[in-house]
């Protein structure tokens, strides 16, 4: 399997687990789920431009 199939099963699990939680919780889960996204792609764009 690879690399980027790993990171989407991974996420996958992950929401599914946020979507389990009550809902205060769940924004608050869902809110580090995107920052961690954002800083991941940006961190991939910076690469890109850089490279």
């Amino acid at each position: 399997m690879s690399e980027p199939e790993n990171d989407t099963d991974a996420l996958l699990s992950r929401l599914r687990l946020i979507e389990d939680q009550p809902l205060e919780d769940r924004a608050a889960a869902f809110v580090q789920v995107h920052d961690q996204l954002q800083t991941r792609l940006e961190g991939s764009d910076s690469s890109r431009s850089h490279g």
